[in-house]
């Protein structure tokens, strides 16, 4: 297994302990579930970097890495949901829209057609990593709060008024990309 696809395997392995310090209480758990789930985000640059300048492409790959960054992004959106910081529909459209996509690109994989991310794709990585960020953000900076100051929850109002309208910009994008991907691969879903 070359060194991409180790990469891409220890993102999912990183997706579980992401989770396990994020539950965990205390500010020191917080900011480790933050920086590991930045090594995991980087890893996924870094993997598919490696792969096309080093020649390591493999049907694995293909395969899996989009599969790793799925887990990845749904794991912390679910974990949001739990915590209460976003809206539970938001999560079932971002989930619905994953498992949909992936659901075609495995579909087409499987009768020799290699479908390709589209430019509103990557758009919608982008804003989906942003939110995540922010809200990590947020929760390390409430900690930081609780730990050797005082919290303030207007502040949490203003920040969850925030989230929910980066939410809102999220989900829009992630929904259009879906349709646009759907729309753009029509003919390869009406072939078979």
């Amino acid at each position: 297994m070359n060194i991409a696809n180790r990469l891409t395997i220890l993102r999912i392995i990183l997706t579980f302990v992401f989770m396990f310090f994020l539950f965990c209480h205390g500010l020191w758990a917080k900011v480790t579930s933050l920086l590991i789930f930045l090594f995991a985000a980087l890893s996924d640059f870094f993997d598919g970097r490696i792969a096309h300048k080093k020649n390591m492409v493999t049907d694995f790959g293909k395969l899996m890495d989009p599969i790793a960054d799925k887990i990845l992004v749904l794991a912390a959106f679910a974990a949001f949901v739990q915590m209460q910081l976003i809206e539970a529909w938001m999560f079932v459209i971002i989930i619905s829209r994953e498992i949909l996509i992936t659901s075609l690109r495995l579909f087409a994989l499987n009768k020799g057609k290699v479908l390709s991310a589209s430019k509103i794709g990557k758009h919608k990585t982008l804003s989906q990593m942003v939110v995540i960020f922010s809200i990590l953000g947020f929760i390390v900076s409430k900690e930081v709060m609780l730990t050797f100051f005082t919290w303030n929850p207007a502040g949490e109002k203003l920040f969850r008024q925030g989230i929910y309208l980066l939410m809102l910009l999220t989900v829009a994008i992630t929904l259009y990309s879906g349709l646009s991907y759907l729309w753009e691969n029509r003919k390869i879903i009406t072939k078979f």
